[in-house]
């Protein structure tokens, strides 16, 4: 991967996207290989990746503020400009005055809101996201699609996403890697046209290059391609 890119990776269930993101993280340990960043192991790099999930994980008893500078308590990294960082963040994310307020006065959307904001605070080299809009309407979902986009861009992020939504992966991503199980192994990848990178994901979906890219990665999951390539 370049720096500044965002990837993602689509497959069947236990195919090992997760597995993958795991091992990315430091979570677990590749039994063959290497997970370089800047040149260098990436467990060299403590705090350099950040990881967002499905579920939120707010702790219930801590204030917002405290939930979003979780990370950098435990890095010991706390201080004013961190805190008036995290307060920036939560207004850009339209989370304005609600530091003081506790998780369970917020929607889901905007708890998820809350995680990408713990989650950019200790400005992380690498994004990791797994499945981070599945459990959400779809209407919050399209909207937190177009707010991590806009972030991650204007913050020059590198970042993976799993994701099993093919439309996500394509309205989001720069190149989707297409996964296959039992072994687990990327089979196809695809680029996604700089004309779809450059949209917002809301538009992406009503773009003419949208759909067939979508049958050519749709098909990909269900063999079709593969077994073309493979004679």
């Amino acid at each position: 991967m370049d720096e500044g890119e965002f990837v993602s990776l689509v497959g069947p269930s236990g195919c090992g996207k997760s597995t993958i993101l795991s091992i990315v993280s430091g979570i677990m340990q590749q039994t063959k290989g290497k997970v370089l960043l800047d040149n260098h192991p990436v467990r060299e790099f403590p705090g350099a990746i950040g990881y967002m999930l499905q579920q939120d994980y707010l702790f219930p008893w801590k204030t917002i503020i405290d939930n979003v500078l979780l990370g950098p308590k435990i890095q010991q990294k706390t201080s004013a400009d961190i805190r008036k960082k995290a307060l920036e963040l939560l207004s850009e994310v339209g989370l304005k005055n609600v530091e003081d307020d506790y998780p369970d006065s917020l929607s889901g959307g905007m708890r998820q809101r809350v995680a990408l904001v713990r989650t950019l605070v200790t400005d992380p080299k690498v994004l990791l996201l797994d499945e981070p809009f599945s459990a959400l309407d779809y209407q919050t979902k399209l909207n937190l699609e177009d707010l991590v986009h806009k972030l991650l861009r204007q913050y020059h992020k590198t970042a993976i996403l799993v994701t099993h939504d093919i439309g996500e992966a394509i309205s989001m991503t720069d190149r989707i890697f297409v996964m296959e199980a039992n072994p687990g192994r990327i089979a196809k990848t695809f680029e996604v046209p700089i004309e779809l990178r450059d949209e917002i994901p809301f538009l992406v979906r009503r773009h003419s290059k949208y759909q067939p890219l979508f049958d050519k990665v749709w098909a990909a999951l269900n063999g079709e391609e593969i077994q073309k390539n493979t004679g």
